[in-house]
């Protein structure tokens, strides 16, 4: 089975695709590897407008980059500044190509727009348990999101498994 994003030849054990109606908030389409947290991002603070990476010490991300990855959260709190640092990630070319939020608020909503980034919500929440690195598919315009699920390893950063 071809998994999007890799070549021919490349060794890659899928055992399942998961297929995903949502809510389209902003449109497009992009696929990436997941980068998943259970805690709401407040762009503002938390990434760094200039890297990508998630600089805020008291969060789970905190290190990580979310530059080219379908960053999976369940939504945006804090300043409505976050919009703009969205925007800005996109300019410098380090933003997600994609996000995924149970629920969307207007500060990841306007960001999302203003960016060209898609965005979809209304996904069920044990999406959040889906491994990172999960190669993930978000077709915004269509409401469909499909996530590659591959055979755990040891060496990966598991999330437990749960049916969609």
């Amino acid at each position: 089975m071809s998994l999007p994003g890799t070549k021919p030849g490349d060794d890659v054990d899928i055992i399942n695709i998961i297929e995903i109606a949502c809510h389209k908030v902003s449109g497009g389409n992009a696929q990436g590897d997941a980068l998943v947290t259970l805690e709401p991002i407040s762009f503002l603070g938390t990434v760094d407008p200039g890297t990508g990476k998630v600089i805020d010490p008291k969060h789970e991300l905190y290190g990580r980059c979310v530059a080219g990855k379908v960053l999976i959260f369940p939504g945006g709190k804090g300043s409505t500044v976050g919009s703009y640092v969205i925007y800005q990630l996109k300019k410098r070319g380090v933003a997600p190509v994609a996000m995924v939020n149970l629920k969307s608020e207007p500060i990841v909503a306007v960001g999302a727009i203003i960016s060209g980034i898609p965005l979809v919500d209304r996904v069920p929440s044990s999406l959040l348990d889906v491994e990172v690195g999960t190669r993930v598919v978000v077709d915004a315009d269509k409401g469909i999101l499909k996530a590659y699920l591959k055979a755990p390893s040891a060496d990966r950063d598991l999330r437990s498994e749960k049916t969609f």
